[in-house]
Protein backbone atom coordinates (compact mmCIF):
# COMPACT_ATOMS: atom_id res chain seq x y z
CA UNK A 1 0.00 0.00 0.00
CA UNK A 2 1.62 2.84 -1.54
CA UNK A 3 0.99 5.79 1.55
CA UNK A 4 3.29 9.09 0.19
CA UNK A 5 2.95 10.89 -2.83
CA UNK A 6 5.24 13.42 -4.55
CA UNK A 7 4.15 16.01 -7.63
CA UNK A 8 6.78 18.40 -8.65
CA UNK A 9 4.18 20.40 -10.29
CA UNK A 10 5.61 23.09 -12.23
CA UNK A 11 9.26 22.47 -11.05
CA UNK A 12 10.80 20.16 -13.77
CA UNK A 13 10.02 22.35 -16.78
CA UNK A 14 12.60 24.77 -14.51
CA UNK A 15 15.39 22.84 -15.61
CA UNK A 16 17.29 21.94 -18.73
CA UNK A 17 16.83 18.09 -19.35
CA UNK A 18 21.20 17.71 -19.19
CA UNK A 19 20.74 19.24 -15.82
CA UNK A 20 17.81 16.60 -14.55
CA UNK A 21 19.86 13.91 -15.71
CA UNK A 22 23.09 14.66 -14.01
CA UNK A 23 20.85 15.38 -11.06
CA UNK A 24 19.31 11.76 -11.29
CA UNK A 25 23.16 10.06 -11.74
CA UNK A 26 24.09 11.71 -8.53
CA UNK A 27 20.91 11.25 -6.71
CA UNK A 28 21.27 7.63 -7.63
CA UNK A 29 24.80 7.47 -6.24
CA UNK A 30 24.01 8.98 -3.35
CA UNK A 31 21.09 6.66 -2.71
CA UNK A 32 23.50 3.59 -3.35
CA UNK A 33 26.49 5.02 -1.21
CA UNK A 34 24.09 5.41 1.87
CA UNK A 35 22.61 2.06 1.38
CA UNK A 36 26.45 0.43 1.34
CA UNK A 37 27.36 2.98 4.63
CA UNK A 38 30.30 4.13 2.59
CA UNK A 39 29.52 7.96 2.62
CA UNK A 40 30.21 10.89 5.26
CA UNK A 41 29.15 9.99 8.62
CA UNK A 42 28.81 6.63 8.07
CA UNK A 43 29.04 5.79 11.86
CA UNK A 44 25.79 7.68 12.32
CA UNK A 45 23.46 4.98 10.44
CA UNK A 46 21.95 3.28 13.07
CA UNK A 47 18.57 4.88 12.27
CA UNK A 48 18.63 3.53 9.09
CA UNK A 49 17.71 -0.23 10.64
CA UNK A 50 15.40 1.06 13.06
CA UNK A 51 12.30 -0.05 10.72
CA UNK A 52 13.16 -3.62 11.40
CA UNK A 53 13.44 -3.55 14.99
CA UNK A 54 11.45 -4.92 17.32
CA UNK A 55 12.15 -3.02 20.22
CA UNK A 56 8.74 -1.40 19.82
CA UNK A 57 7.32 -4.36 21.45
CA UNK A 58 9.67 -4.22 24.70
CA UNK A 59 8.70 -0.55 25.14
CA UNK A 60 5.51 -1.45 24.33
CA UNK A 61 5.19 -4.60 27.73
CA UNK A 62 7.90 -2.20 29.93
CA UNK A 63 6.39 0.79 30.31
CA UNK A 64 2.75 -0.53 31.38
CA UNK A 65 3.26 -0.38 34.76
CA UNK A 66 4.21 3.53 34.52
CA UNK A 67 1.20 4.61 31.89
CA UNK A 68 -1.17 2.56 34.65
CA UNK A 69 -0.40 4.71 37.50
CA UNK A 70 0.65 8.24 35.79
CA UNK A 71 -2.13 11.30 34.48
CA UNK A 72 0.86 13.43 32.95
CA UNK A 73 4.18 12.83 31.63
CA UNK A 74 7.30 15.65 31.62
CA UNK A 75 9.44 14.71 28.32
CA UNK A 76 13.00 16.65 28.96
CA UNK A 77 14.67 16.87 26.69
CA UNK A 78 15.88 19.37 23.60
CA UNK A 79 16.60 19.50 19.62
CA UNK A 80 16.26 15.53 18.78
CA UNK A 81 15.27 14.64 22.25
CA UNK A 82 11.88 15.88 22.05
CA UNK A 83 10.70 17.20 18.56
CA UNK A 84 9.64 13.84 16.92
CA UNK A 85 7.76 12.57 19.54
CA UNK A 86 6.20 15.86 19.72
CA UNK A 87 5.51 16.16 16.07
CA UNK A 88 3.45 12.78 16.03
CA UNK A 89 1.48 13.30 19.37
CA UNK A 90 0.61 16.98 17.71
CA UNK A 91 -0.93 15.43 14.95
CA UNK A 92 -2.31 12.59 16.61
CA UNK A 93 -3.97 14.29 19.59
CA UNK A 94 -7.31 15.87 19.67
CA UNK A 95 -6.22 19.56 20.36
CA UNK A 96 -9.20 19.97 22.86
CA UNK A 97 -9.09 17.29 24.51
CA UNK A 98 -6.11 15.48 26.67
CA UNK A 99 -5.54 12.11 26.39
CA UNK A 100 -5.76 9.84 29.01
CA UNK A 101 -2.20 9.88 29.68
CA UNK A 102 -0.72 14.22 28.99
CA UNK A 103 2.58 14.58 27.30
CA UNK A 104 3.98 17.99 28.61
CA UNK A 105 7.33 19.22 27.64
CA UNK A 106 9.93 20.67 29.92
CA UNK A 107 14.01 21.34 29.11
CA UNK A 108 13.43 22.78 25.65
CA UNK A 109 14.23 25.90 26.56
CA UNK A 110 15.73 28.35 28.76
CA UNK A 111 13.03 30.67 30.09
CA UNK A 112 12.35 30.95 33.56
CA UNK A 113 8.33 31.73 32.91
CA UNK A 114 7.94 28.79 31.00
CA UNK A 115 9.16 26.28 33.47
CA UNK A 116 7.78 28.05 36.27
CA UNK A 117 3.97 27.52 34.63
CA UNK A 118 4.93 24.27 33.94
CA UNK A 119 6.06 23.17 37.41
CA UNK A 120 3.12 24.67 39.02
CA UNK A 121 0.58 22.80 36.55
CA UNK A 122 2.26 19.75 37.62
CA UNK A 123 1.66 20.49 41.37
CA UNK A 124 -1.67 19.37 41.01
CA UNK A 125 -0.62 16.26 38.58
CA UNK A 126 0.02 12.31 39.07
CA UNK A 127 3.30 12.23 37.06
CA UNK A 128 6.18 11.02 35.98
CA UNK A 129 9.15 11.89 34.05
CA UNK A 130 10.93 10.55 30.64
CA UNK A 131 14.12 12.16 30.24
CA UNK A 132 16.36 11.87 27.38
CA UNK A 133 19.97 12.60 26.46
CA UNK A 134 22.90 10.87 25.56
CA UNK A 135 25.64 12.90 27.98
CA UNK A 136 22.89 14.00 30.77
CA UNK A 137 24.67 17.26 30.58
CA UNK A 138 23.08 19.58 28.11
CA UNK A 139 22.31 22.70 29.56
CA UNK A 140 18.81 23.16 28.93
CA UNK A 141 17.73 19.44 29.75
CA UNK A 142 19.98 19.22 32.07
CA UNK A 143 18.86 22.48 34.51
CA UNK A 144 15.04 21.37 34.13
CA UNK A 145 15.64 17.32 35.26
CA UNK A 146 17.47 18.56 38.28
CA UNK A 147 14.29 20.88 39.24
CA UNK A 148 12.10 18.49 38.15
CA UNK A 149 13.57 15.68 40.03
CA UNK A 150 13.59 17.27 43.21
CA UNK A 151 10.02 18.08 42.50
CA UNK A 152 9.31 14.89 42.30
CA UNK A 153 10.91 13.59 45.01
CA UNK A 154 9.28 15.60 47.33
CA UNK A 155 6.34 14.68 46.35
CA UNK A 156 6.10 11.22 46.31
CA UNK A 157 9.46 10.22 48.42
CA UNK A 158 12.76 8.90 47.01
CA UNK A 159 11.83 5.35 46.73
CA UNK A 160 8.39 5.84 44.53
CA UNK A 161 10.24 8.89 42.87
CA UNK A 162 12.45 6.25 41.11
CA UNK A 163 9.32 4.33 39.92
CA UNK A 164 8.00 7.47 38.01
CA UNK A 165 11.52 7.70 35.70
CA UNK A 166 12.33 6.93 32.87
CA UNK A 167 15.79 7.71 31.48
CA UNK A 168 16.82 7.16 28.00
CA UNK A 169 20.47 7.71 26.96
CA UNK A 170 23.72 6.14 26.66
CA UNK A 171 24.81 2.33 27.07
CA UNK A 172 27.67 3.13 28.73
CA UNK A 173 28.72 6.81 29.56
CA UNK A 174 27.62 10.10 30.58
CA UNK A 175 26.35 11.57 33.82
CA UNK A 176 22.49 10.88 33.03
CA UNK A 177 23.43 7.12 33.04
CA UNK A 178 25.51 7.09 35.87
CA UNK A 179 22.64 8.70 37.66
CA UNK A 180 20.47 6.02 36.57
CA UNK A 181 22.17 2.96 37.13
CA UNK A 182 22.73 4.53 41.06
CA UNK A 183 19.43 5.60 41.53
CA UNK A 184 18.09 2.13 39.51
CA UNK A 185 15.28 4.10 37.04
CA UNK A 186 14.06 2.10 34.14
CA UNK A 187 16.42 2.29 31.17
CA UNK A 188 16.26 2.88 27.32
CA UNK A 189 19.50 3.46 25.36
CA UNK A 190 20.22 5.33 22.45
CA UNK A 191 22.44 3.88 20.00
CA UNK A 192 25.65 5.41 19.55
CA UNK A 193 25.47 5.69 16.01
CA UNK A 194 22.02 7.64 16.24
CA UNK A 195 22.33 11.15 16.24
CA UNK A 196 19.43 12.85 17.63
CA UNK A 197 17.82 14.01 14.59
CA UNK A 198 17.26 10.81 13.33
CA UNK A 199 15.81 9.21 16.45
CA UNK A 200 12.12 8.90 16.67
CA UNK A 201 11.55 5.80 15.27
CA UNK A 202 14.22 4.55 18.54
CA UNK A 203 12.58 4.74 22.39
CA UNK A 204 13.86 8.39 22.02
CA UNK A 205 10.68 8.99 19.97
CA UNK A 206 8.65 5.61 20.51
CA UNK A 207 8.54 5.65 24.58
CA UNK A 208 6.79 8.90 25.14
CA UNK A 209 4.02 7.87 21.78
CA UNK A 210 3.89 4.87 23.53
CA UNK A 211 3.24 6.58 27.10
CA UNK A 212 0.42 8.57 25.34
CA UNK A 213 -1.43 5.35 24.39
CA UNK A 214 -0.64 5.39 20.50
CA UNK A 215 0.45 2.75 18.71
CA UNK A 216 4.32 2.28 18.03
CA UNK A 217 4.39 -1.03 15.92
CA UNK A 218 1.89 1.04 13.15
CA UNK A 219 4.79 3.60 13.13
CA UNK A 220 7.49 1.22 12.66
CA UNK A 221 5.37 -0.42 9.99
CA UNK A 222 4.93 2.57 7.96
CA UNK A 223 8.74 3.40 8.41
CA UNK A 224 9.29 -0.22 6.75
CA UNK A 225 6.99 0.37 4.19
CA UNK A 226 8.68 3.64 3.68
CA UNK A 227 12.60 2.18 3.12
CA UNK A 228 11.13 -1.06 1.05
CA UNK A 229 9.59 1.39 -1.75
CA UNK A 230 12.32 3.32 -1.77
CA UNK A 231 15.41 1.08 -1.90
CA UNK A 232 18.27 2.00 -5.25
CA UNK A 233 16.64 -1.20 -6.85
CA UNK A 234 13.26 0.80 -7.82
CA UNK A 235 12.97 3.17 -10.48
CA UNK A 236 13.97 6.84 -10.30
CA UNK A 237 10.26 7.44 -11.29
CA UNK A 238 8.46 5.24 -8.59
CA UNK A 239 11.01 6.20 -5.87
CA UNK A 240 9.81 9.28 -4.16
CA UNK A 241 13.03 10.06 -2.44
CA UNK A 242 15.19 10.44 -4.94
CA UNK A 243 12.78 12.36 -6.75
CA UNK A 244 12.40 14.72 -4.01
CA UNK A 245 16.15 15.27 -3.30
CA UNK A 246 16.82 15.31 -6.86
CA UNK A 247 14.56 18.41 -7.48
CA UNK A 248 15.25 20.50 -4.43
CA UNK A 249 19.05 20.00 -5.29
CA UNK A 250 18.31 21.34 -8.93
CA UNK A 251 16.29 24.40 -7.36
CA UNK A 252 19.25 25.43 -4.91
CA UNK A 253 21.29 25.16 -8.01
CA UNK A 254 18.67 27.12 -9.68
CA UNK A 255 19.52 29.54 -6.59
CA UNK A 256 16.07 28.84 -5.16
CA UNK A 257 17.86 28.89 -1.33
CA UNK A 258 15.05 28.62 1.08
CA UNK A 259 12.37 26.04 1.14
CA UNK A 260 9.05 26.41 2.87
CA UNK A 261 7.35 23.28 4.45
CA UNK A 262 4.11 24.52 3.41
CA UNK A 263 0.88 22.91 5.35
CA UNK A 264 -2.91 23.15 5.34
CA UNK A 265 -3.28 21.36 8.02
CA UNK A 266 -2.32 22.61 11.69
CA UNK A 267 -2.21 19.24 13.44
CA UNK A 268 1.27 18.91 10.93
CA UNK A 269 2.98 21.78 12.85
CA UNK A 270 5.09 20.59 14.56
CA UNK A 271 5.67 17.51 11.87
CA UNK A 272 7.11 20.94 10.06
CA UNK A 273 9.11 22.11 13.08
CA UNK A 274 10.64 18.54 13.20
CA UNK A 275 11.13 19.12 9.68
CA UNK A 276 13.70 22.14 10.25
CA UNK A 277 15.85 20.63 12.65
CA UNK A 278 16.16 17.51 10.61
CA UNK A 279 17.23 19.78 7.34
CA UNK A 280 18.56 22.44 9.02
CA UNK A 281 21.41 20.60 11.42
CA UNK A 282 21.88 18.55 8.42
CA UNK A 283 22.39 20.61 5.27
CA UNK A 284 23.16 24.13 6.93
CA UNK A 285 27.69 23.67 6.95
CA UNK A 286 30.61 24.73 4.88
CA UNK A 287 28.87 27.41 3.48
CA UNK A 288 26.04 25.59 1.79
CA UNK A 289 22.40 24.39 2.32
CA UNK A 290 18.93 25.08 1.79
CA UNK A 291 17.59 27.20 4.67
CA UNK A 292 14.17 25.75 5.90
CA UNK A 293 11.58 27.60 6.88
CA UNK A 294 7.74 26.63 7.47
CA UNK A 295 4.35 28.34 6.76
CA UNK A 296 0.86 27.15 8.19
CA UNK A 297 -1.89 27.96 5.92
CA UNK A 298 -4.53 29.72 5.52
CA UNK A 299 -3.39 31.00 8.68
CA UNK A 300 0.04 32.50 7.25
CA UNK A 301 -1.55 33.25 3.96
CA UNK A 302 -2.57 36.51 6.10
CA UNK A 303 0.94 37.56 7.38
CA UNK A 304 3.82 35.94 5.13
CA UNK A 305 1.31 35.25 1.92
CA UNK A 306 2.68 38.93 0.55
CA UNK A 307 5.92 38.21 0.91
CA UNK A 308 6.20 34.59 -0.89
CA UNK A 309 3.50 35.73 -3.80
CA UNK A 310 5.64 39.21 -4.72
CA UNK A 311 9.00 39.10 -2.39
CA UNK A 312 12.42 38.33 -3.98
CA UNK A 313 12.40 35.14 -5.99
CA UNK A 314 14.68 32.82 -3.80
CA UNK A 315 12.49 30.38 -2.49
CA UNK A 316 10.68 27.14 -3.44
CA UNK A 317 7.66 25.68 -1.53
CA UNK A 318 6.79 22.25 -1.03
CA UNK A 319 3.21 21.55 0.40
CA UNK A 320 2.54 18.80 2.92
CA UNK A 321 -0.84 17.42 2.16
CA UNK A 322 -3.36 14.81 3.63
CA UNK A 323 -5.64 13.32 1.54
CA UNK A 324 -8.49 12.36 3.59
CA UNK A 325 -10.09 14.82 5.32
CA UNK A 326 -10.92 14.26 9.02
CA UNK A 327 -15.30 14.77 9.96
CA UNK A 328 -17.31 16.19 7.41
CA UNK A 329 -18.39 19.65 8.44
CA UNK A 330 -21.18 21.10 5.95
CA UNK A 331 -21.31 24.83 5.08
CA UNK A 332 -25.00 25.50 5.84
CA UNK A 333 -27.53 27.34 4.20
CA UNK A 334 -28.60 31.15 6.18
CA UNK A 335 -31.95 32.56 4.49
CA UNK A 336 -30.16 36.17 5.15
CA UNK A 337 -26.88 35.75 3.84
CA UNK A 338 -24.96 38.57 4.57
CA UNK A 339 -21.62 36.90 4.94
CA UNK A 340 -22.43 35.86 0.97
CA UNK A 341 -21.64 32.12 1.53
CA UNK A 342 -24.64 30.49 0.22
CA UNK A 343 -22.55 29.59 -3.06
CA UNK A 344 -20.87 27.21 -0.62
CA UNK A 345 -23.93 25.49 0.76
CA UNK A 346 -23.29 22.12 1.26
CA UNK A 347 -19.40 21.80 0.51
CA UNK A 348 -17.00 20.79 2.87
CA UNK A 349 -14.99 22.59 4.84
CA UNK A 350 -12.18 20.80 3.62
CA UNK A 351 -13.59 21.28 0.04
CA UNK A 352 -12.82 24.44 0.90
CA UNK A 353 -9.32 24.41 2.36
CA UNK A 354 -8.39 22.11 -0.70
CA UNK A 355 -9.41 24.77 -2.81
CA UNK A 356 -7.50 27.53 -0.46
CA UNK A 357 -4.49 25.11 -1.29
CA UNK A 358 -4.90 24.77 -5.08
CA UNK A 359 -5.76 28.29 -5.87
CA UNK A 360 -2.37 29.29 -3.77
CA UNK A 361 -0.76 27.06 -5.27
CA UNK A 362 -1.52 28.29 -9.32
CA UNK A 363 -1.35 31.86 -7.18
CA UNK A 364 2.72 31.21 -5.98
CA UNK A 365 3.60 29.54 -9.66
CA UNK A 366 2.40 32.54 -11.65
CA UNK A 367 4.44 34.24 -8.95
CA UNK A 368 7.19 32.62 -9.68
CA UNK A 369 7.57 30.39 -6.52
CA UNK A 370 8.13 26.65 -7.80
CA UNK A 371 5.93 24.11 -6.18
CA UNK A 372 6.02 20.13 -4.93
CA UNK A 373 3.28 18.86 -3.43
CA UNK A 374 4.01 15.67 -0.83
CA UNK A 375 1.12 13.94 0.06
CA UNK A 376 0.07 11.31 2.39
CA UNK A 377 -3.04 8.68 2.52
CA UNK A 378 -4.36 9.74 6.11
CA UNK A 379 -3.15 10.91 9.47
CA UNK A 380 -2.65 7.98 11.43
CA UNK A 381 0.69 6.21 13.25
CA UNK A 382 1.29 4.34 9.95
CA UNK A 383 1.40 7.12 7.11
CA UNK A 384 3.68 9.24 9.98
CA UNK A 385 5.88 6.60 10.12
CA UNK A 386 6.11 6.39 6.55
CA UNK A 387 6.23 10.16 6.15
CA UNK A 388 9.50 11.16 8.85
CA UNK A 389 11.21 8.03 7.13
CA UNK A 390 10.53 9.28 3.94
CA UNK A 391 11.82 12.80 5.15
CA UNK A 392 14.84 11.21 7.21
CA UNK A 393 16.37 9.41 3.84
CA UNK A 394 15.81 12.49 1.43
CA UNK A 395 17.56 14.21 3.60
CA UNK A 396 20.44 11.84 4.06
CA UNK A 397 20.68 11.50 0.30
CA UNK A 398 20.30 15.33 -0.26
CA UNK A 399 23.08 16.13 1.89
CA UNK A 400 25.67 13.58 0.00
CA UNK A 401 24.75 15.69 -3.17
CA UNK A 402 25.22 18.17 -1.52
CA UNK A 403 28.63 17.82 -0.17
CA UNK A 404 28.32 17.75 2.83
CA UNK A 405 28.18 15.33 5.94
CA UNK A 406 23.75 15.04 6.88
CA UNK A 407 25.13 13.50 10.34
CA UNK A 408 27.39 15.79 12.05
CA UNK A 409 26.31 19.72 13.53
CA UNK A 410 29.98 21.45 14.60
CA UNK A 411 28.25 24.88 14.27
CA UNK A 412 25.86 23.95 17.26
CA UNK A 413 29.41 23.78 19.41
CA UNK A 414 29.55 27.64 18.33
CA UNK A 415 27.55 29.14 20.75
CA UNK A 416 27.61 26.69 23.88
CA UNK A 417 31.54 27.96 24.30
CA UNK A 418 30.52 31.33 23.98
CA UNK A 419 27.06 30.86 26.65
CA UNK A 420 29.79 28.70 29.00
CA UNK A 421 32.37 31.66 28.70
CA UNK A 422 29.69 34.23 29.94
CA UNK A 423 28.87 31.68 32.63
CA UNK A 424 32.27 31.41 33.85
CA UNK A 425 31.43 27.62 33.64
CA UNK A 426 34.91 25.79 35.15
Amino acid sequence: MKTIYIDIQNASSLFKEEEYIKMKIEAQAALKKLEDKTGKGNDFLGWLDLPYSDEYKIIESSISDLRAKVDTIVVVGIGGSYLGARAVLFALNNQFQNPNVEIIYAGNNLDERYHSELFKYIKSKNFGIVVISKSGTTTEPAIAFRLLKNQIEKKYGVLEARKRIIAITDKKKGALKLLADKEGYQTFIIADNIGGRFSVLSPVGLVPIALAGYNIEQLILGAKEMDEMTQSYNSFDDNIVLKYAVIRNLLYNNNKKIELLTTYSPKLFYVVEWWKQLYGESEGKNGKGIFPAGVTNTTDLHSLGQYIQEGERNLFETVLSILSPGSIIEIPKVDDDLDNLNYLVGKSLDFVNQKAKEGTLFAHIEGGVPNLEISMNSLDEFNLGALLYFFEKACAVSGYILGVNPFDQPGVEAYKKKMFELLEKP
